[in-house]
């Protein structure tokens, strides 16, 4: 997973002219919690097929219902340790950043997240993997951490397939103009975060 604050909150940098400035904002704990849960599951449903796989299996030489059983207990608790997995980033300390009162400055190197006048931690855009524009708000998903070297084999899959997603939320509301919006919708698509508006169909060529 990604550690947002990897270097700690520091001296903020001077504000750059052409920067896109937020106001504060706060994501709430629950908020995050939802968003990743439907994250998670909507792209890991099918590996829950796993331990009910091997619950079941048995049943094929030893006819029981306990088999039906265990395969429902075996995919409770993938399911909950994968849930305790999710929730407990809001506990971890390297991403207490996430959680805090920020406002956010924007331009083409990176993504400011100021404190206050005096402490900021940036993102550079390299660490972003993609973005979603909802009807309310901009999801920035940021990249997944390196697995450490010396896990391999199944230890190395399992490290990198159940990743936490780690994101910033901006709400549109905190934008201070329509403008601001728009100019953060088009930097977004320049830097291929978000598909291209395509030509209007039926135009004529020049």
């Amino acid at each position: 997973m990604m550690q947002p604050n990897q270097r700690g909150f520091r001296q903020a940098q001077g504000p750059s002219p052409l920067a896109i400035r937020t106001k504060k904002y706060q994501l709430d704990t629950n908020t995050y919690t939802r968003m990743a849960m439907a994250q998670v599951w909507r792209k890991e449903w099918p590996y829950a097929l796993i331990p009910l796989a091997l619950g079941l299996a048995p049943a094929l030489i030893w006819h029981s219902w306990w088999w039906v059983l265990l395969a429902i207990v075996l995919v409770l608790l993938f399911v909950l340790l994968r849930s305790a997995q999710i929730t407990g980033v809001t506990q971890m300390e390297q991403s207490k950043p996430l959680f805090e009162r920020l406002s956010y400055e924007i331009d083409q190197r990176q993504i400011l997240m100021r404190r206050n006048e005096r402490e900021g931690m940036n993102l550079t855009w390299d660490m972003i993997a993609r973005a979603v524009r909802e009807p309310d708000a901009f999801v920035l998903y940021l990249k997944q951490g390196e697995a450490p070297a010396e896990l391999a084999g199944w230890r190395r899959w399992i490290a990198t397939t159940f990743d936490v997603p780690v994101f910033l939320h901006l709400p549109l509301r905190i934008f201070n103009s329509p403008n601001d919006i728009k100019l953060f919708d088009s930097m977004l698509r320049r830097k291929s975060l978000l598909p291209a508006i395509e030509a209007t169909a039926g135009s004529t060529p020049a």
